[in-house]
């Protein structure tokens, strides 16, 4: 499967939310191609580079399908765009084209049977709850619930701020539960470097 790429500093995650603004022509065109044929691109977190200019140095292997769901010319006059986050995939080969845009040969990675919520994801979802209050999240219309530990394990690593770096790796392991089990490390980690300034 080939899917065009726009690398970001951000790691989307399935059934995320992500308002981007779209100015530069190699993604004007990549959206436009997207709308028309009604398919989406494939969201990579910048590992070495930058967003904007030539194609960037490193990108991560694990990445995330991005649905257009809404459209709008904003203020300043560029198209925004927003995306809900669809499928994981493993870049298995890459190539810049030559108006810089990076098409990517991607294997989609196997989406786990969906398991329910245990006891012991109350902390968890009650975090997720208190986060959808904040007005930055509560702006992106993803609610503040989960029905399924892969939902909760992927709006927690979405909204929490964790380095890219574990971002990428909450996004490239299969299983929903061991996500879980990594966020609630990080969680405590957070906690109590918090507690530690």
């Amino acid at each position: 499967m080939t899917l065009p790429l726009f690398p970001l500093h951000t790691v989307l995650f399935p059934g995320c939310v992500l308002d981007l603004q779209i100015f530069e022509a190699r993604y004007l065109d990549m959206v436009s191609r997207c709308m028309k044929q009604g398919e989406g691109f494939g969201v990579v977190c910048i590992v070495e580079g930058d967003e904007v200019g030539d194609a960037v140095e490193r990108i991560a292997q694990t990445g995330c399908e991005a649905l257009i769901t809404d459209f709008q010319q904003r203020p300043n006059g560029l198209l925004g765009i927003r995306v809900q986050g669809g499928r994981r995939f493993n870049v298995k080969q890459a190539q810049v084209l030559p108006d810089k845009l990076t098409l990517a040969h991607v294997e989609w990675l196997e989406e786990q049977p969906q398991r329910s919520l245990e006891e012991e994801h109350a902390d968890l979802l009650a975090l997720l709850g208190a986060l959808a209050e904040h007005p930055m999240v509560a702006s992106l219309d993803m609610g503040g619930g989960a029905d399924s530990q892969a939902e909760l394990a992927d709006k927690l690593a979405y909204l929490l701020p964790f380095s890219a770096e574990q971002k990428i790796g909450l996004l490239a392991e299969p299983d929903a539960a061991q996500r879980l089990v990594m966020l609630q490390e990080l969680v405590e980690q957070l906690q109590s470097d918090g507690a530690a300034q």
